[in-house]
């Protein structure tokens, strides 16, 4: 892909490095935890009773797209009923088997984190239903006419689930949480302050012009937010002041590609040949692929969900369309007929 590290600014997902980052800044306490006032209130009710109870809370499910604080959560629930935490994701558990051995090793009040639970294989879906419900697996023994099913009994924990497509989810694993918290993207004002909590931890000079400036580009993302932080950190450290001012921040994202309204340079790609090149659309998504020499999904899942987002791209039954605030956005005339022409 062309400017890899250009669009990884701006990506909601994480790699090894950006995780390593990011576990120096996530809160501990659902107090300290910023955003997501209905999701946290919510979660704050269900683990007070849990501790009231001296039970482990309920199975736990968090949607939303990436980069939203859903690995933060599942870290504060263990933290917040004082119990020990399990991380794995769904890609990893390929075999029930799998699945078996995880569970097997858990113990009493355990939180047990799987990360993209939607991509779990089959078998160890099927494992999960019966460890939900009754906190036992069924372990089979031979193969064939010969085969044995052994009980094993496992003790009580919670499992939180995390998701970026909860419509995946079979209805027999959703309907086996107790709680499903739907996390949204963030406001300005939140990600400020998500801003200047990473800011102080980081030991970062940060003005509040700055942080505003940033936290508009961030697509919503508290993940894009502390990344785009660090860019203008070092953008400050080494062509300025040292202080991260609204002048670092607005020479860190020119240099990043990243636009006044949080599109990058993939974005722009995209729009710039849905205008350009196809005359506004409609338009097949492998055809956009192709004029920009990237990957289907790779404009699928990282620009088009933003794209949509902000009305700067449609979809229709034909394909692809550029809506007018598109041609806008890229300093384009409007084609004659107007939004109605795009749309017939």
């Amino acid at each position: 892909m062309a400017d890899g590290g250009m669009d990884a600014v701006m990506a909601a997902e994480a790699d090894e490095i950006e995780r390593a980052a990011e576990a120096a800044l996530r809160p501990r306490r659902l107090a300290d935890f910023v955003g997501q006032r209905v999701v946290r209130d919510q979660l704050s009710l269900v683990l007070d009773a849990a501790v009231a109870r001296h039970r482990q809370p309920d199975h736990v499910l968090l949607a939303g797209p990436p980069g939203l604080g859903k690995t933060t959560l599942a870290m504060i629930i263990a933290g917040e009923v004082g119990a020990a935490l399990r991380l794995t994701s769904g890609p990893a558990i390929t075999h029930a088997g799998d699945m078996a051995a995880i569970l097997s090793a858990l113990q009493e009040n355990d939180v047990l984190f799987i990360d993209e639970i939607h991509r779990l294989a089959r078998p160890a879906e099927e494992m999960l239903y019966l460890a939900m419900e009754d906190f036992r697996v069924d372990v089979v023994v031979g193969k064939g006419a010969g085969a044995t099913a052994i009980p094993l009994s496992l003790p009580p924990f919670t499992l939180v689930g995390a998701t970026t497509r909860a419509g995946l989810l079979p209805a027999p694993l959703r309907d086996r949480f107790g709680f499903t918290g739907h996390m949204d993207f963030y406001e300005v004002a939140d990600l400020e302050r998500v801003l200047h909590r990473s800011a102080r931890l980081l030991a970062i000079e940060l003005d509040d012009e700055a942080a505003h400036e940033i936290a508009s580009r961030s697509r919503g993302t508290p993940r894009i937010a502390n990344r785009l932080l660090r860019r203008v950190q070092d953008w400050a450290q080494v062509r300025g002041t040292g202080v991260a001012d609204v002048a670092a921040a607005h020479a860190a994202l020119d240099v990043f590609e990243v636009d006044p309204r949080g599109l990058d340079r993939l974005d722009r790609a995209v729009l710039r040949s849905l205008c350009e090149r196809f005359s506004g659309g409609p338009v097949g998504l492998t055809s956009i692929a192709m004029a920009i020499g990237e990957e289907p999904e790779t404009v699928e899942t990282v620009a088009e969900p933003f794209l949509l987002r902000e009305g700067f791209l449609s979809r229709t039954p034909r394909g692809r369309v550029a809506t007018p605030a598109a041609w806008r956005h890229l300093g384009l005339p409007v084609p004659d007929g107007g939004p109605s022409r795009l749309f017939d």
